[in-house]
């Protein structure tokens, strides 16, 4: 089951929802998180502008494209999301436009990787105006999310956000094409593939439809995860799942392919991935938190490299 969490109760002094976290973490890594003062007009108005963006020709989209890790545009075909669980597919169906922090270190090869400059398309400006607001909104999220994490466990409030000062993360857009443009999919090929997240916590903006969002829970198997249009999807990452000693799960899910019921159906996805400072050094918490005791602690930039490096479809 996964539960909804009023992130505003608790920013007003409910704690009781702690709990119901570190519960709900343990079984699925899913939560439904309402309360949380991203403006609806906001929401809409990135979706629009992203969906003027992907409406240009492909060769003007391809002066802004990017490989895997890259700000710009994700051409399809670039990304097939189950091989960082080493199973093979066909590339995922979709086609992203990501953005990344605006706050390089000073050092080159480090920025190169983590901290790129973004890359904005001249033909939708405001494309740009509504991202750099959502960012906002998403880091005060994203931190809250962290400190809650950290309660949910009985830690100091800022035993994350304290190696998240200059954090790495990756705003995706992502559209899912209608099988009218895309085609018959492959044999075990998705929208995206079987998977888990990477960094720490994902929220997800998401629209609802017959190729959507699966979770895969340990009794039911893949259910259709559950729609609140006033929450956010939030699940966690492989980092967060790593520092907990594996207590809560970094949630499997996937995105189905478009279904032959549904042939006009096109989707678009806003997706904040979090993590933390890139050389943040991430140290198992000890029992009786911990499942397991002899995971090593890792740094943040080469676990994440890893997991990108084996995302990236070679061509």
């Amino acid at each position: 089951m996964i539960p909804t969490i009023d992130l505003a109760a608790w920013r007003s002094g409910d704690h009781r929802v702690a709990a119901e976290i570190d519960t709900a973490l343990q079984e699925a890594g899913f939560l439904l998180v309402t309360g949380h003062g991203v403006a609806p007009e906001l929401r809409a108005a990135v979706r629009a502008a992203a969906r003027r963006f992907f409406a240009l020709p492909p060769e003007v989209k391809q002066r802004y494209s990017v490989r895997i890790g890259g700000r710009g545009w994700l051409a399809p075909g670039v990304e097939a999301n189950a091989g960082a669980a080493g199973i093979e597919t066909p590339p995922d169906l979709k086609e992203s436009f990501a953005v990344g922090p605006d706050t390089p270190t000073g050092d080159p090869p480090v920025d190169a990787i983590w901290f790129p400059p973004n890359v904005w398309p001249d033909e939708v400006p405001e494309l740009r105006e509504g991202v750099e607001r959502y960012l906002e909104d998403m880091r005060a999220v994203s931190d809250d999310l962290l400190v809650l994490c950290a309660e949910a466990l009985g830690q100091p409030a800022d035993a994350l956000t304290a190696l998240a000062t200059n954090p790495t993360f990756t705003f995706n857009i992502n559209r899912y094409p209608p099988l009218t443009e895309v085609g018959e999919p492959e044999p075990g090929q998705y929208r995206i593939g079987p998977h888990t997240d990477f960094g720490t916590v994902t929220v997800l903006d998401r629209e609802p439809g017959a190729g959507g969002l699966q979770v895969h829970d340990e009794r039911d198997g893949w259910v259709d995860a559950p729609y609140d249009p006033d929450a956010f999807t939030v699940n966690i990452g492989d980092l967060l799942e790593h520092w907990t000693g594996q207590r809560w799960r970094s949630g499997w899910h996937r995105v189905l392919p478009p279904q032959p019921d549904a042939p006009h159906e096109e989707l678009i996805s806003l997706i904040f991935f979090y993590e933390l400072d890139h050389d943040a050094l991430v140290t198992p918490l000890p029992e009786p938190v911990a499942r397991r005791t002899d995971l090593a602690p890792v740094v943040s930039a080469p676990f994440l490299r890893e997991r990108l490096d084996a995302i990236t479809v070679s061509q």
